[in-house]
């Protein structure tokens, strides 16, 4: 089971990688971030605890999405959007750290990703 304790660690071991919480980015591109839902239509949108977004490319979504319902989500938001919902208690932190570890791949200059390797 990930916790945001664990994404935390995983982020910022990360070269380049900055943020605090659940929200982290590499310069100012997000890798994962709060997941904010609206309670009920028109209402201001509120953190859900335990559900981040991060960044993923479509077909790794929809992938993730379709092969793991319980873990992984979308939203009418997050719909076409280049970001996956996850539920970080049903996540192994091998998992979390491979959705990390590619969401910094998509995110980082490539000059950064150079000097990583």
């Amino acid at each position: 089971m990930a916790t945001p304790a664990d994404l935390a660690r995983i982020a910022l071991a990360l070269t380049g990688v900055t943020g605090e919480g659940v929200g982290f980015g590499v310069g100012k591109k997000g890798l994962c971030w709060s997941y904010l839902a609206r309670v009920q239509p028109k209402a201001k949108r509120e953190v859900v605890p335990g559900v981040v977004a991060i960044r993923c490319d479509l077909a790794a979504k929809e992938m993730l999405i379709e092969t793991a319902p319980e873990r992984f989500f979308d939203d009418d938001h997050y719909r076409g959007y280049p970001a996956v919902l996850v539920r970080l208690e049903r996540l192994e932190v091998s998992e979390l750290e491979g959705l990390i570890r590619s969401a910094w791949a998509i995110q980082a200059p490539k000059s950064l990703q150079k000097g990583a390797a």
